[in-house]
């Protein structure tokens, strides 16, 4: 299997389980946050929701520089805009995991604000970083949910609330 073929593979799965997180933030608590350094549902809700973009920019790009694009958030009013986002960078992040970018997975791709570097990596590995942030913050979701006793969602089997 070509890490392409993984990768989207990898992404169909992790999506499904990202929209049933999704699918539960409560509109009425986006601006909570469990601690004031921590970030508010909407933020964290947003983040996760516009990852897929980064296989996009991973493949696409050769580095994105927040010193020329500084990074501005979708505003999110609630779950139905935020399941649509998601919906539209699934989309845009799937669409560059076609056989015709393997080649290209080995080159270079760098994160920066100007001359601060904050990744020095291979495309494959961005991909799979953005694989990874998604699943990290998904579980900070799911902390956050579960501080406001909302029942939680399987990820790779069932939830205690689930069973329960």
């Amino acid at each position: 299997m070509s890490l392409i073929a993984m990768y989207l593979q990898e992404l169909e799965q992790e999506s499904a389980t990202t929209r049933k997180f999704l699918s539960i933030v409560p509109d009425d608590k986006l601006d909570w946050q469990p601690h004031p350094k921590s970030m508010t549902i909407r933020q964290l809700a947003t983040h996760i929701a516009e990852l897929p973009t980064w296989i996009t920019y991973g493949i696409t790009t050769d580095e994105l520089d927040f010193a020329q694009t500084p990074y501005e958030p979708k505003v999110i009013n609630n779950r139905a805009e935020l399941l649509a986002y998601f919906e539209e960078c699934f989309a845009d992040g799937r669409s560059v995991l076609v056989p015709e970018n393997e080649s290209k997975l080995s080159e270079s791709w760098v994160l920066r604000a100007g001359d601060q570097i904050y990744m020095d990596i291979t495309k494959a590995e961005t991909i799979r970083n953005a694989l990874s942030q998604t699943i990290h913050h998904r579980a900070q979701l799911g902390v956050f949910l579960r501080l406001l006793d909302i029942p939680i969602p399987g990820s790779y089997g069932p939830s205690a609330d689930e069973l329960s």
